[in-house]
């Protein structure tokens, strides 16, 4: 049987250094795999979501979207918004269109029946999935037919998730993903991403978390390796005789640069 190499996915980079995360490269993506971007609300699930399709635009990803676009008046057609264009101009390292100027990826204005949108054999992302508060466990079933559907392609889905280790769903968001990627409030101006379950890696991935800021909405800067802080063990505070006090050493942060 014919052996199929690894898919070679371009995760985002930081704007300042142009290196990519540097967590890509001992992650292994096969055609066919599903990668979840489960975050806070307003701390970078979009910016992820738009840098993956701008590293990607050469492969003419689809992006469904449904805060990206805009009904037409009462006709059945969609425009792109005033906010999702100008994040594609804040993009401006990304070619986005081709030399005729058309577009070199597909909007479509999906907020339901993701799977019956899924364009085999190539990249699709959709930001994000919005299931009803009494069908979230429904979410394995949703990524499975996703799945299903991708052929030779890829899938990157965008997840709502509250404070805690999962996006909504809880341990079922885990079942049919290859990728998980959890975003969650750093500091009152930078987010934290933390790598969940991978399926294959080639060194030691899951559990690391990365801090960084964002600017513009769509650039990711300063990008770094976070973590635990020693003298706290990451809670932000230690022991000072009988009482705690803030931890000097991270700043209440919990956690540090690695070195």
């Amino acid at each position: 049987r014919e052996r199929r190499p690894p898919f070679k996915l371009f995760f985002p980079k930081d704007f300042g250094t142009g290196m990519e995360m540097l967590f890509a490269e001992d992650i292994v993506v096969r055609e066919g795999d599903l990668i979840e971007i489960g975050g806070q609300s307003n701390w970078g699930k979009t910016t992820l979501a738009l840098n993956f399709t701008g590293e990607n635009i050469d492969y003419l990803p689809i992006l469904m979207g449904n805060e990206y676009t805009t009904r037409v008046g009462d006709t059945d057609e969609y425009e792109p918004t005033p906010r999702f264009l100008n994040r594609l101009d804040n993009m401006d390292w990304v070619k986005w269109t081709n030399g005729s100027g058309e577009d070199k990826f597909l909007l479509l204005p999906v907020k339901a029946d993701y799977a019956e949108h899924i364009i085999k054999d190539r990249i699709n992302i959709i930001d994000w999935i919005n299931l009803p508060a009494n069908q979230l466990y429904d979410i394995s079933k949703v990524e499975e037919d996703i799945k299903a559907e991708l052929g030779r392609g890829i899938g990157v889905i965008v997840l709502q998730k509250g404070e805690g280790d999962m996006a909504r769903g809880g341990q079922f968001t885990k079942d049919f993903i290859d990728c998980e990627l959890l975003i969650d409030k750093f500091s009152e101006h930078e987010s934290m991403l933390t790598i969940g379950k991978v399926k294959e890696y080639t060194s030691p991935v899951m559990g690391r978390k990365f801090a960084f800021g964002i600017h513009q909405g769509v650039k990711i800067v300063n990008f770094r390796e976070i973590v635990k802080c020693p003298q706290c063990y990451g809670k932000g505070w230690k022991k000072s005789g009988n009482s705690s006090v803030p931890c000097d050493s991270c700043l209440k942060m919990g956690y540090i640069d690695k070195h």
